[in-house]
């Protein structure tokens, strides 16, 4: 054994800071948080991460320019050619609460959006929000019917 090893193991297990153990402690009354300010309350210590000091804020500072979509976009689910072929019957009418029931999209309120990827040999009823042009193509050519509702 080696004096290294031993001093290794001795730091290992650290014990942990007991505070507001009384006065004796040494870790007592402010708990080794000083007086007043930010840093002795509750919560989050320290101002927040945005602020500068009475200075503008940075992101105050910089110009806003362009437009953003986001509060516009429109989310799709999107369900693909394939997984219809593996997930429905023959005959069978495919709109948001049978795809829900069949687990390829979450909920049944969702926009859905078919995509042409894989192929399709079943004759569905397939109602959706929206598809695309080779999706189409597809489960006519197996002999359905694409409604866009």
């Amino acid at each position: 054994m080696n004096i290294t090893d031993i001093t290794s193991r001795a730091g290992a297990n650290k014990r942990k800071k007991r505070v507001g153990r009384g006065e004796s402690s040494g870790h007592g009354k402010t708990c080794c948080r000083g007086n007043k300010g930010a840093g002795a309350r509750a919560g989050t210590p320290g101002t927040m991460k945005l602020k500068e000091g009475g200075q503008t804020p940075l992101f105050k500072r910089l110009p806003k320019r362009g437009f953003s979509n986001f509060r516009f976009r429109k989310v799709y689910s999107v369900v693909n050619v394939k997984d219809l072929e593996d997930a429905f019957e023959a005959g069978a009418t495919v709109n948001a609460a049978s795809l829900v029931e069949a687990k390829l999209i979450r909920n049944a309120t969702d926009a859905v959006k078919l995509l042409g990827d894989g192929t399709l040999s079943k004759k569905l009823v397939v109602e959706v929000t929206k598809v695309s042009r080779q999706a189409a193509e597809k489960v006519k050519a197996a002999g359905g019917d694409v409604k866009v509702v």
